[in-house]
C-alpha cells in the first residue's frame, strides 16, 4: 500500500516476480508499488526469504521482474539489453557486499580506482588522486597501498564504500554491510551512510537487524513477498512481520475534510484509525459542554475505543484538524478485534502507549479514566 511518486528517484510498479521450481511456481514479489526519493537514507527490512533480496535485485538491474516496471531517475531499466544494463549500473549504483568483495591482488587504491577504470569515467590522470580523497573521506588514505587482506574486516568494508563512490553515483546499495562488524564499527560505517546522504546519495541497505535499521529515517518491511504498509509498521511496531502484513491487507483508506469529526459512526468507533497524513486533535467534552484539546495525533500515530459503549462514558472526540484534510487507514472493530484476540500483547501494548501519551497532555484535575479508555 505505498505509492509512487512520478518525480522520485527510483520507481517500482506493479513488479511481481515468479520464479520456477521444481515444486511449482515461486512468487518472490507480488505487486510491488515503492518509491524514494533522492537523499534518503532507508533500510529494507524482512525475514531471510522475505523478498528483500529480490527487490533490491530489481533496483540494480541484477534481476529482471517477471511483470511490472522499475524506473531510476530517467531511465526505464526493465527491458535494458544486457550491455546497457551494465553501462547504466557502473555510472548510478554503487554496491557494498556484505563481504567486501575487494580484488586480493590490488591495494586498496587500486580497488577503489577500479569502477573508474572500468567505465571509462574521468581522466586518466586524474583517476588516482580522487580515489585518494574519497578514501581520505572515510578514513582510510594511509592504508592506500596496503593489499586487502592487511586490512581489519571493518576497514575492508569501509574500503569498499570507498570503491562504491568512484563513479559518484547517485545511488548506494548496501547489502547486509554490517553482518560481519562487531558494533564500533558498525556504527562508525553507518555515520558514513548518514553523512553520505546528507549530501544528497540515496542510501537503501538491506538487512535483517531491527537496531541497525533504527539509524535509517526510512524502514521499508517485506514479508512473503508484500510490502506491510509503513504506517503500520509504524504505529503498530509490536506486532509480528506476518500481523502487520495482515493488517496492511485489511485496512481501509479513508479522508476527512479540514474540522470534521472523525469516527461518525459506531462500527468506525469501534476500530482502529491510524493516521497518514494532517493531524487529528483529541477532543474532551468538560463542565458547561466546554471543549479540550488533549492531543494532537500525527502521521504515525493511532487511536481507537475498544468497546463502543465507553463512548458517552468518555466523552472523547476526534477531529480533523482546521489546515488541510487528514488520511487515515481504518481497521474495522471487528477485524481489530480478531487481531487483538490472536496478538494479545497487541492490546497491552495499545493501551500503554495511548495512556502515556494522554497523560502527558492531559491539563490538572482531568479524570484520567478518559486517557484509558483512549488506545
Amino acid at each position: 500500500m505505498s505509492f509512487n511518486e512520478p518525480d522520485s528517484l527510483i520507481r517500482l510498479e506493479n513488479v511481481s516476480k515468479v520464479f520456477k521450481t521444481q515444486a511449482g511456481d515461486f512468487s518472490a514479489l507480488k505487486d510491488i508499488n515503492l518509491s524514494f526519493e533522492a537523499g534518503e537514507f532507508v533500510s529494507i527490512m524482512g525475514k531471510s526469504g522475505s523478498g528483500k533480496s529480490t527487490l533490491i535485485n530489481m533496483i540494480t538491474g541484477i534481476d529482471h521482474p517477471t511483470s511490472g516496471t522499475v524506473y531510476i531517475g530517467d531511465a526505464r531499466i526493465t527491458g535494458m539489453k544486457e550491455g546497457q544494463l551494465a553501462v547504466w549500473r557502473g555510472r548510478n549504483l554503487g554496491v557494498v557486499f556484505q563481504f567486501f568483495q575487494l580484488l586480493p591482488t590490488l591495494s586498496v587504491l587500486e580497488n577503489t580506482m577500479l569502477p573508474m577504470d572500468l567505465c571509462h569515467m574521468y581522466v586518466p590522470a586524474e583517476r588516482e588522486s580522487r580515489a585518494l580523497d574519497l578514501l581520505a573521506m572515510v578514513g582510510l588514505k594511509e592504508e592506500a597501498e596496503k593489499l586487502p587482506a592487511a586490512l581489519s574486516g571493518g576497514q575492508q568494508q569501509i574500503a569498499a564504500i570507498a570503491r562504491s563512490l568512484a563513479n559518484d553515483p547517485p545511488i548506494i546499495v548496501a547489502d547486509e554491510p554490517t553482518g560481519n562488524l562487531d558494533s564500533r564499527t558498525a556504527e562508525h560505517i553507518l555515520e558514513i551512510f548518514a553523512s553520505l546522504a546528507e549530501r544528497g546519495k540515496t542510501i537503501l541497505i538491506v538487512t535483517h537487524d531491527p537496531s541497525l535499521a533504527q539509524h535509517t529515517r526510512r524502514q521499508v518491511l517485506i514479508a512473503d513477498g508484500e510490502l506491510i504498509n509503513e504506517y503500520v509498521a509504524q504505529a503498530l511496531p509490536m506486532l509480528s512481520y506476518p500481523e502487520m502484513l495482515k493488517v496492511t491487507k485489511t485496512v481501509a483508506q479513508c479522508s476527512f475534510e479540514p474540522g470534521s469529526t472523525i469516527a461518525p459512526d459506531v462500527e468506525r468507533d469501534s476500530g482502529l484509525f491510524l493516521v497518514t497524513q494532517g493531524q487529528v486533535e483529541v477532543l474532551s467534552t468538560g463542565p458547561k459542554n466546554t471543549t479540550q484539546v488533549l492531543a494532537k495525533l500525527q502521521p504515525g500515530q493511532h487511536f481507537s475505543l475498544l468497546d463502543p459503549n465507553e463512548i458517552r462514558e468518555a466523552s472523547l472526540e476526534y477531529r480533523a484538524w482546521l489546515h488541510g484534510p487528514v488520511d487515515v487507514l481504518w481497521l474495522s472493530g471487528k477485524a481489530l478485534k480478531q487481531l487483538l484476540s490472536e496478538a494479545p500483547k497487541a492490546a497491552s501494548a495499545l493501551r500503554q502507549a495511548a495512556f502515556g501519551r494522554n497523560l502527558q497532555a492531559l491539563p490538572i484535575g482531568l479524570d484520567s479514566r478518559e486517557s484509558r479508555l483512549h488506545v
